[in-house]
């Protein structure tokens, strides 16, 4: 969840979901908190406003209240989520994924960013750490189970992503 929204503790969030006629049938889901705390919340009522949600929660019936939310991020146990597609995945499942580059290992997925383009990002921590776009102009298979990301990046796409070493740094002065 961004920020508050109106004076009644509603608060608006980026939804990451294919799914958001859910909400329709799951009131009890679940905020983590950034520093890992997790805690049930009941949604009383939601509607869209330009390019977010708006949430308003039992019990959260102030704009410092809600404050305590901004920057949670909302969760359903994994019994309740939505039968995907084969080839698809929900973006907690990357976490912990190996990523190849045809048959190159290039790290392990730490993170997944949203909100650089059209694609998240895939934060993968390996020789180097590198921002790589999960898209599907790439993506090649995904395999949750076994825990590993298949790709055909472009040629150099990793020199171009890849941050500056110290060395690198030190010569930019």
């Amino acid at each position: 969840m961004i920020k508050t929204q109106g004076r009644r503790g509603e608060v608006a969030a980026e939804l990451h979901t294919d799914f958001p006629e859910r909400f329709e049938e799951r009131r009890q889901i679940f905020a983590l908190n950034p520093g890992g705390g997790r805690h049930e919340v009941a949604l009383e009522s939601f509607w869209p406003h330009q390019d977010l949600m708006v949430l308003k929660f039992a019990g959260v019936d102030s704009i410092s209240q809600a404050e305590t939310l901004v920057g949670c991020e909302l969760q359903v146990p994994g019994s309740e989520r939505t039968q995907l597609e084969p080839g698809s995945a929900y973006v907690n499942d990357l976490t912990g994924c190996t990523v190849f580059d045809g048959e190159r290992e290039i790290g392990k997925v730490a993170d997944v960013q949203f909100g650089a383009g059209e694609a998240p990002l895939l934060v993968v921590k390996g020789a180097k750490e590198y921002e790589i776009p999960f898209a599907e102009a790439y993506l090649k298979s995904v395999d949750v189970v076994e825990k590993r990301i298949r790709m055909q990046l472009p040629e150099g796409m990793l020199d171009v992503n890849a941050p500056l070493t110290a060395e690198e740094k030190e010569r930019q002065k």
